[in-house]
């Protein structure tokens, strides 16, 4: 009896499966007509796939550079999901594809790689949970006003502003958090400020205060992993308990060295010479005044406020070269060791010395990992500047502060850095700036154009993450940083250097009078800058999804190598794009209800109180995008103001738009604010407004905005943006929880949620 199946068929039907079963025939198995190939083998072969496995063997020795990359993933991803249940998600599933795909894998190093990624992705994530979970501090419930007792841990002296900072160790005492930072006039500060004295104190404390706008300036995160839980005001006078203990030994008293030094710089030059010498020599930045530091920031010449790579590199360089020269006049040592080696390790501690002197913050100690990482090559005869430096030392801060992924310090320093290796590793650049037999001119021209490129690729690098975090960026800091990099580092930072040096002999006044005459004309060069004409470009609230894709195409452009890293710039493109066409919002509410901006399309903002300080005014001004002043909302066409309220007409696209803004806390009453929110669109108060007012579109009152935090508002698309929306609920935000989570008009749990759109 035949079988059931053809023999020349490629398929079969449901009779044959039903006669063969019944016939119980030896011929071939119902899985011999399908062809034998199975999902992963497909995936093999797709010539997509081959040519991926190609290139990345030509990479292989730039995988390791992905390495920081995929933990640093892992964290952003952390601080996104802000959900312990996606978290323990987010890592299961990442370990699930890497062991899925490496149970297939046959030898190739795509799968390879895509499985390690995985891996360093889900380690980044749990690096990030396992650290904020050990920096978890109570923080404060309520603003209070109390008296206790604490132990000095910091004083930090802000000049600039006539204040003194104390961050100040309750240990858990007095119904207080175990660390609280308190803010005090310089003029009740005492001598006896000093780590480890005990004090008694008055003062008036709140919790770390969170974003106001989404996109801002998010102080409680960062107070969170410094472990405060409180800030707050000094009342009274400051009473002296216990002197500090003289037994500490040399390093619990560095934060009193460094601010003698910083004091002993500043009074060797005035002025604004004397507070950037200080920042230079103790990275103290508490003297430099607003208007030299926005000067800085406008000009583009702010990265040299921060020690970072730039002035740990001088300081090591400046060592090495001199121990070796100095080494080198004596026969006998140059005969039996090798005086590289002994360089290197006095440069060494040298930079520890520098680190540990200036604060040792995160910046200065990526710069410190990389130097001392590139002694150590020299020692070993290796390549010293590579990007695996920089990786290294990259991955060395993820794992130790993973928070400072998120923070501007650690990606303008590694963005910079990452930026500056990558253009000089490329051959045709190589082959512009080697050394070669030529004229002085000409030598002294391929030296300006190497300082002047670096500068232009390092403007490039940094402006997205500049424009991303404050809002603004520099456009002529290429060319400003063509005089100022030299000047900081063959001119000034030697003069300080050797003014300090000879200060123990009494002879240093010399010195200091050329570099106070060397820091003028750099702050000269900064005020210069910034006050041209377009100097700086500002920007709204950017995007996440942006700011991803921009620093996503940037990091394919450095860190390959083959021809194929130049499809980073789609990504750039595409995030540029969106940049560019996102509109900005036209309403700005902050989280307390109390100020509010009104931006029209000429790029004017409009406040709802003047008298806001210059904190919130220019908060709202960069989170607009408007280089420029505030004017008050009853001066605007269409606003109408009296003690209690204003109201306001704005025309957007195709429709009018009724706000009506509470500005003070005196009653009203309610049949009068009832009618004025049935005419409005938008209600806004500091208030928690009664049942009663009913607005056409959305009531933003206290009990909102405690739920959401503070919002922006784009009334053409009918698009809303909250603090909640944009962070999460972290442990460090403080949301209250909404009893019906869709009244007010809008889910405090969904950014941009909107119900009952007008028409």
């Amino acid at each position: 009896m035949q079988s059931g199946l053809d023999p020349n068929s490629s398929g079969v039907t449901p009779d044959n499966i039903g006669i063969a079963a019944i016939s119980g025939s030896n011929g071939k198995a119902l899985s011999m007509p399908f062809r034998a190939r199975q999902l992963p083998e497909y995936i093999r072969n797709w010539q997509f796939f081959a040519r991926l496995e190609v290139q990345l063997e030509k990479e292989r020795d730039r995988l390791a550079l992905w390495v920081p990359v995929g933990v640093g993933m892992g964290i952003a991803v952390w601080f996104n999901l802000a959900n312990m249940a996606l978290w323990t998600a987010f890592i299961a599933l990442s370990v699930g594809l890497a062991l899925s795909v490496k149970a297939g894998d046959r030898g190739q190093r795509l799968s390879s790689a895509f499985s390690w990624f995985m891996i360093l992705m889900a380690i980044g994530c749990a690096v990030m949970w396992l650290r904020s979970w050990t920096v978890a501090a109570p923080v404060l419930d309520r603003p209070t006003v109390t008296s206790f007792y604490a132990e000095i841990e910091k004083t930090e002296v802000v000049s600039a502003r006539d204040i003194v900072r104390l961050t100040l160790k309750t240990h858990g005492k007095q119904e207080l958090p175990p660390r609280v930072r308190v803010n005090m006039p310089i003029d009740r500060a005492v001598v006896d400020l000093q780590a480890g004295t005990v004090i008694q104190l008055r003062a008036r404390l709140m919790p770390p205060a969170m974003s106001s706008l989404p996109g801002a300036y998010d102080f409680s995160r960062r107070a969170w992993f410094m472990g405060l839980g409180a800030t707050g005001q000094l009342l009274g006078e400051i009473r002296i308990v216990q002197p500090v203990d003289p037994s500490w030994g040399p390093f619990s008293a560095m934060p009193e060295y460094r601010q003698k030094l910083s004091h002993h710089v500043q009074s060797r030059m005035a002025g604004g010479a004397g507070a950037i010498g200080a920042t230079l020599a103790t990275g103290d930045r508490g003297a430099i005044s607003d208007g030299d530091a926005e000067a800085m920031r406008r000009s583009g010449l702010a990265h040299l406020l921060s020690i970072s790579g730039l002035h740990v590199t001088a300081v090591v360089g400046a060592v090495y070269l001199l121990v070796l020269r100095l080494l080198a006049l004596f026969p006998p040592l140059v005969l039996r060791y090798r005086l590289p080696i002994i360089a290197a390790g006095f440069a060494a501690i040298a930079a520890l010395s520098y680190t540990l002197m200036t604060g040792a913050q995160v910046p200065t100690i990526r710069a410190c990992v990389a130097a001392l990482l590139v002694l150590m090559a020299l020692m070993l005869g290796r390549n010293a500047i590579t990007l695996r430096m920089v990786a290294a030392g990259a991955l060395f801060v993820l794992i130790v502060w993973p928070e400072s992924l998120v923070g501007p310090s650690f990606q303008l320093s590694f963005a910079a850095v990452t930026a500056i290796i990558a253009m000089h590793e490329h051959p045709k650049i190589q082959a512009l700036f080697a050394r070669r037999e030529e004229g002085i001119l000409k030598r002294l021209g391929r030296i300006i154009l190497a300082l002047f490129l670096t500068g232009l690729v390092v403007e490039l690098a940094l402006m997205p993450i500049a424009l991303f975090h404050f809002h603004k960026a520099g456009i002529y800091g290429a060319l400003a940083n063509i005089v100022a990099i030299p000047l900081t580092t063959f001119v000034i930072m030697p003069l300080e250097a050797l003014a300090l040096l000879l200060d123990t002999v009494g002879l240093g006044a010399p010195f200091w009078w050329l570099c106070e005459k060397a820091l003028s004309s750099l702050l000269l060069l900064a005020h210069f800058v910034s006050s041209r004409p377009g100097s700086v470009t500002m920007l709204p609230t950017m995007p996440l999804t942006a700011f991803g894709l921009v620093i996503a195409g940037g990091l394919w452009l450095c860190l390959w190598g083959q021809r194929w890293r130049i499809c980073g710039l789609a990504p750039v493109c595409l995030g540029i794009v969106i940049i560019a066409t996102t509109r900005a919002p036209d309403l700005y509410i902050t989280s307390d209800g109390r100020h509010v901006g009104i931006r029209n399309d000429a790029g004017e903002l409009a406040m709802l109180r003047t008298r806001s300080g210059d904190f919130v005014r220019n908060m709202l001004l960069e989170n607009a995008g408007i280089d420029g002043e505030t004017t008050a909302l009853e001066d605007w066409p269409n606003a109408h103001c009296n003690s209690d309220s204003c109201t306001t007409t704005m025309t957007v696209g195709d429709r009018d738009w009724v706000i009506v803004a509470t500005r003070s806390s005196y009653y009203i009453p309610a049949m009068a604010l009832s009618a004025a929110c049935r005419h409005a669109d938008i209600v806004i108060s500091e208030r928690r407004l009664p049942d009663s007012c009913q607005p056409r579109w959305l009531k933003a009152d206290r009990r909102l905005l405690s739920q959401v935090g503070g919002m922006t508002i784009d009334l053409e698309n009918q698009k809303i943006a909250t603090v909640l929306g944009r962070s999460g609920r972290h442990q460090w935000m403080r949301f209250a929880e909404p009893k019906n989570q869709h009244s007010n008009g809008i889910d405090p749990k969904q950014s941009g949620a909107i119900k009952n759109r007008p028409e």
